[in-house]
């Protein structure tokens, strides 16, 4: 870690945000269930597993296509203890609110906030607000943490995968990223391009039930799916393939990424998951997916190898392969 002022990238999810963690918080704060650098961490009580996270939430701007920073921070906590193959239970909401901020717009978030817990079925059981002077923050900021239990005996974990594993989807990569860029930049498609914020605890909960061997899961939030998959390979020194052909995008992202300039891989999102699972349960697992309205597009994209240890590559539509490295900045800052 090289710069001495902490930028943007700092905080995007790719080689630079990692580069921070691995070189100044884990030395100074590791521990062996922070050290997994999961999104959460798993501890027991009682021999009873749990899950506990944390996040924060600075999007700009606030309210956007499908969705609010609201739904968002209690979406983004729900599925983090989700990818732990956690039931989610209980959260806490915190409030950085600038002065000045509308008291129309705090109300709409905390309706929000109201709305998303109830569909995650979680309760809020804990919160603080602080206000700051204007111009300390940018209208409002909002950090949740969150706890759930752990019902089934999976390993679930970056450092898992297998050789042979295949790697599934949940559906359309980017929306989220694309939605938030296209309301900044005034972009204007025929069909107009909505955020997949939403919960994914039902999902993750019906694809336990199915029993089959589930390796690792993630939301590819910042960083998107290259930054996943990139994390993966690396704390589980095996190589990963994927085919771009087998990748859902929609039409108008797609058109949105080339005007922009974005690789969809490297887009953000969150609604979708993840999951790398023993390759005798992925149909069965895929089933279970695509059962769900927030699943009916999902796909196996890919598979873990032996070979090219730490890397991802993709067998593109053209019949070439490439490299697909972690984002080293962050294109899309204030994305969540």
């Amino acid at each position: 870690m090289k710069k001495d002022k902490i930028t943007l990238a700092h905080g995007g999810g790719g080689q630079i945000a990692n580069e921070l963690i691995e070189e100044l918080f884990l030395p100074i704060l590791g521990n062996p269930i922070l050290n997994k650098l999961n999104d959460q961490g798993v501890f027991e009580i009682n021999s009873t597993r749990f899950a506990f996270t944390t996040d924060s939430y600075v999007i700009n701007p606030i309210f956007f296509p499908g969705g609010d920073i609201g739904e968002l921070a209690v979406y983004g906590t729900v599925n983090d203890l989700s990818m732990g193959g956690a039931r989610p239970l209980y959260l806490s909401v915190g409030l950085i609110i600038e002065e000045g901020f509308p008291m129309d717009d705090l109300t709409r978030i905390m309706n929000s906030i109201k709305k998303a817990a109830k569909e995650s079925d979680v309760q809020i059981i804990a919160g603080d607000t602080k206000v700051v002077n204007k111009g300390g923050v940018d209208g409002i900021f909002i950090n949740t943490a969150g706890v759930g239990v752990i019902e089934y005996n999976h390993n679930i974990s970056a450092d898992n995968l297998q050789a042979g594993d295949k790697i599934i989807l949940s559906g359309y990569l980017a929306d989220h990223g694309i939605a938030i860029m296209a309301k900044r930049e005034g972009l204007i498609f025929n069909n107009t391009i909505l955020s997949d914020s939403a919960p994914l605890n039902n999902i993750v909960s019906e694809m336990l039930k199915t029993g089959a061997e589930i390796h690792a899961m993630r939301d590819p939030t910042r960083g998107g799916l290259s930054s996943t998959l990139n994390e993966f390979a690396k704390k589980s020194d095996v190589g990963i393939v994927i085919e771009e052909a087998k990748i859902p995008i929609r039409e108008e992202v797609n058109e949105a990424c080339e005007i922009l300039g974005i690789n969809p891989l490297y887009v953000a999102n969150e609604g979708k998951l993840v999951a790398v699972v023993k390759r005798d349960g992925a149909d069965v697992i895929l089933e279970a997916i695509r059962k769900s309205r927030f699943g009916e597009m999902a796909n196996i994209i890919g598979e873990v190898t032996d070979s090219h240890k730490g890397k991802v590559f993709m067998k593109t539509v053209t019949g070439a392969t490439k490299i697909v490295d972690m984002s080293v900045g962050d294109q899309l800052p204030r994305i969540c």
